[in-house]
C-alpha cells in the first residue's frame, strides 16, 4: 500500500504532462496559419503592438523611427504570441540593426505585466472620467499627470514625493537631474520643466509614477560608470535597453575563481551606490539573482532591473538634520522562509547619512549561506575550496555581513569582505 501512492502520483504526473503537451500541440495545429503569420511579419513595426496609440499615456517616442522603420525584430520565439502567457514580465529579446554597425541584441520591456498595464489604464480613466474605460490620450490631460503645465518652471518635491521608490524622498537636486537627463525629449539638458512639451511632461510623470526604471537608467547612466544597463530609447509602451549578458543566476555553479570575482564586483556595486562623489545614495530594495547580469566579454556585473531603487540625497539630509540623521543605521537581518527577503524602512533610508542597507541586501540575498533562490541555498560563494573553508575567515565575514553579532559589525565586515574577495580573486585592485 505504501508504494501504491508514489506510483499513482507518478502516473498522474505523466498524464498531466502528456495533457499539457497535447494541448500545446493542438493549439499549434489550430493556430498554424496565425503562427506562420507571426513569424513572417515584424510586429515591432506595428503601432498597435507598440501601443503607440495610447501616447502620451506611454513611456516615450524617441526610438519610434527605428521601430517603425523595421530596424528592430523580435528573436524567433519572441514572435509567437501564443507564448505570451509565459512571459509575465513582458520582457522581449530583439535584434537591432544599424547600416554601419551591423546587428546587436537588445532587451525590450513594457515595464509591467499585462494586468499592471491594464490597471494603470483603468486608473487614468477613473480619475479623468469616473469610468474604467476611456480614450487615454483624451483622458490623460484631466489627471494629475497634466497638472504640471507649461507655466510650471520646476518639478518640485511637493508635486511628486512618494509617487514611487525613486522619489520616496526626493530633493530638488535629484528632480532637476531627472528632468535635465530626460531622454525622451529633443531638448534634454535643461532642468526647467516648462521646456518640455505637454506630451513629454505627461510621459515623464507617468513613468515616474508607474515604473521609474527608465529614469534611473537615464539619470545614472552606464556611460558615466554607474552599474546599470544602458537606456536606448522608447516607442509607445516599449522601452529598449542594451543587452548585458546572461543573468547572474547562470553563474551559480561557475568555477570558484569566477564566482569570487562576481562576488567582489557585487560588493563594489554596493559600495558605489552607497558612497559616491555625487552624494546620492541609491538603495536597492529588490535584490535577487535575476536583477543582475554579467557581460560575456568583460565579465562585468550590471544591474538589469532598476525599478525598485530609492534615492536619498545626503546633502539634503545634512542640511535638514532630521532626528538621528548622523547616527549610523544598521539594517535588521530578516530570516524569513521566502526567497529574496529584505527588511527595511524607507523613512529611515531617507533620514540617515550612513546606512548599511546595500551591503546587507547583497550579503543576505546573494552571497551568504542565508541566500536562497530557485530551490538552492548557500549563495554565490557556496562550496569554497577546502583551504578557504578550513580557514573560516570567508564564512565569518559573510555571516557578520548578513547577520551582524556586534554593533556596526556589518560596516566593518563589508569593508574587510571587499578586501578579502579582491585578494582571493588574485587581482591587484
Amino acid at each position: 500500500m505504501l508504494r501504491a501512492v508514489p506510483l499513482k502520483l507518478g502516473r498522474l504526473y505523466r498524464f498531466a504532462k502528456l495533457a499539457v503537451l497535447g494541448s500545446l500541440a493542438a493549439a499549434l495545429v489550430l493556430n498554424t496559419q496565425s503562427l506562420l503569420g507571426s513569424l513572417q511579419r515584424n510586429e515591432l513595426a506595428e503601432r498597435r503592438f507598440l501601443q503607440l496609440h495610447k501616447c502620451p499615456a506611454c513611456w516615450g517616442t524617441s526610438w519610434c523611427r527605428k521601430f517603425l522603420n523595421g530596424q528592430l525584430r523580435l528573436e524567433s520565439w519572441g514572435r509567437l504570441r501564443l507564448l505570451d502567457a509565459f512571459n509575465v514580465k513582458n520582457v522581449f529579446f530583439a535584434r537591432y540593426g544599424e547600416p554601419r554597425e551591423g546587428s546587436r541584441r537588445v532587451v525590450l520591456k513594457r515595464l509591467g505585466s499585462a494586468r499592471e498595464l491594464a490597471d494603470i489604464d483603468a486608473k487614468i480613466c477613473r480619475r479623468a472620467t469616473g469610468r474604467g474605460r476611456c480614450d487615454l490620450p483624451q483622458a490623460l490631460p484631466a489627471t494629475e499627470f497634466a497638472s504640471l503645465n507649461g507655466a510650471v518652471r520646476l518639478l518640485t518635491p511637493a508635486a511628486v514625493e512618494g509617487w514611487s521608490d525613486l522619489v520616496h524622498c526626493p530633493s530638488q537636486r535629484l528632480l532637476d537631474r531627472l528632468v535635465r537627463r530626460y531622454a525622451e525629449t529633443k531638448d534634454s539638458g535643461s532642468f526647467l520643466l516648462r521646456n518640455l512639451k505637454d506630451a513629454e511632461r505627461m510621459q515623464l510623470l507617468l513613468t515616474l509614477a508607474f515604473n521609474p526604471e527608465p529614469l534611473v537608467l537615464q539619470s545614472f547612466p552606464s556611460d558615466e560608470g554607474w552599474p546599470f544597463a544602458k537606456y536606448l530609447g522608447a516607442c509607445g509602451r516599449m522601452v529598449a535597453v542594451n543587452y548585458v549578458g546572461e543573468e547572474l543566476w547562470s553563474y551559480f555553479n561557475a568555477p570558484w575563481e569566477k564566482r569570487v570575482d562576481l562576488a567582489w564586483q557585487l560588493m563594489e556595486i554596493a559600495e558605489q551606490l552607497t558612497n559616491n562623489d555625487f552624494e546620492f545614495a541609491l538603495y536597492l530594495l529588490d535584490v535577487s539573482f535575476d536583477n543582475f547580469a554579467v557581460g560575456p566579454r568583460d565579465g562585468k556585473v550590471i544591474i538589469v532591473d532598476a525599478e525598485n531603487v530609492l534615492v536619498a540625497d545626503k546633502r539634503l539630509i545634512r542640511q535638514n538634520k532630521p532626528e538621528n540623521w548622523d547616527v549610523w543605521y544598521e539594517s535588521k537581518f530578516d530570516d524569513c522562509d521566502k526567497e529574496a527577503c529584505l527588511s527595511f524602512s524607507k523613512e529611515i533610508l531617507c533620514a540617515r547619512v550612513t546606512v548599511d542597507h546595500n551591503y546587507y541586501a547583497i550579503c543576505q540575498n546573494l552571497l551568504s549561506r542565508h541566500a536562497t533562490w530557485r530551490g538552492t541555498s548557500g549563495g554565490l560563494l557556496h562550496d569554497p575550496p577546502a583551504g578557504i573553508a578550513k580557514a573560516g575567515r570567508l564564512e565569518a565575514l559573510l555571516d557578520e555581513c548578513a547577520n551582524p553579532k556586534k554593533r556596526y559589525g556589518r560596516f566593518q565586515a563589508a569593508r574587510e569582505l571587499r578586501q578579502y574577495l579582491a585578494q582571493l580573486s588574485g587581482s591587484s585592485r
